[in-house]
């Protein structure tokens, strides 16, 4: 990989969301509506304080792997990837690049649909805030990350949502938002231990809970940051110049 061609990729990403409104209303409205939407649902219960930190993770996380599956599979169905892919640029610095400039967006992304939970809906957050804000960060460049790697393995924009239920939906189900996760089945538990958003959960429920300085997030950090990792390596491996 080349910084400088990490870079340009970067630049040229951001460049293109600069123009597109739609999604960058996708990315920075859509999350704080459905957080809004949830306060709203919940109004005068203690439900929204148990579960609304850990949907600003989710929600985030949902919302890039969407943008990013379908973003990747427009470039290459329009023959914008094969071109790249035919100068010195890599597979690497294509991954990276697209990592960095939607993890700029995940960034505002986090510090918006932050504030507005906090100060708008009036969420209750012991510990601090830009713990909750990292949390976030990563949850929403972990589903960038993912959306990568699924967009290899479609051929559409269409099959590239269709991945979505595959990808997100098991980890909704078994990350601790609807059944804690030691009430889970030993199988499903197992299961539950492995996939990256039970991690993101945790550490937003730890980061709401704990009234210190700041939470003991480290460890889940450290698996959501392996996972995107390994997504973006393997996403680099599996990535092709056309659709066909």
């Amino acid at each position: 990989m080349n910084a400088r061609r990490t870079l340009v990729t970067t630049a040229r990403v951001l460049a293109q969301l600069r123009g597109d409104h739609r999604t960058i209303g996708l990315m920075l409205v859509v999350p704080c509506v459905l957080v809004g939407l949830l306060a709203w649902i919940y109004d005068g219960t203690p439900v929204f304080d148990h579960i609304g930190a850990a949907l600003l993770g989710v929600f985030p996380f949902v919302v890039m792997f969407v943008v990013t599956s379908v973003a990747t599979l427009r470039e290459r169905s329009s023959g914008t990837l094969e071109r790249l892919l035919a100068s010195p640029m890599g597979k690497g610095d294509f991954m990276l690049g697209y990592a960095l400039a939607f993890g700029v967006m995940a960034v505002v992304q986090a510090v918006l649909a932050t504030a507005f939970a906090v100060y708008v809906c009036g969420l209750d957050v012991a510990g601090p805030l830009w713990q909750l804000v990292c949390v976030a960060v990563l949850d929403a460049v972990l589903g960038t990350a993912l959306g990568l790697l699924a967009s290899g393995f479609a051929r559409t924009e269409f099959q590239a949502v269709q991945f979505m239920p595959a990808f997100i939906l098991p980890q909704f189900l078994l990350c601790g938002l609807l059944v804690a996760r030691d009430g889970l089945p030993d199988v499903l538990r197992w299961v539950s231990d492995v996939l990256p958003l039970s991690y993101a959960v945790d550490a937003m429920k730890s980061v709401t809970a704990s009234a210190a300085e700041g939470a003991d997030v480290g460890q889940d950090a450290s698996v959501i940051a392996a996972w995107i990792v390994v997504s973006l390596v393997l996403g680099s491996l599996t990535l092709r110049r056309r659709t066909a």
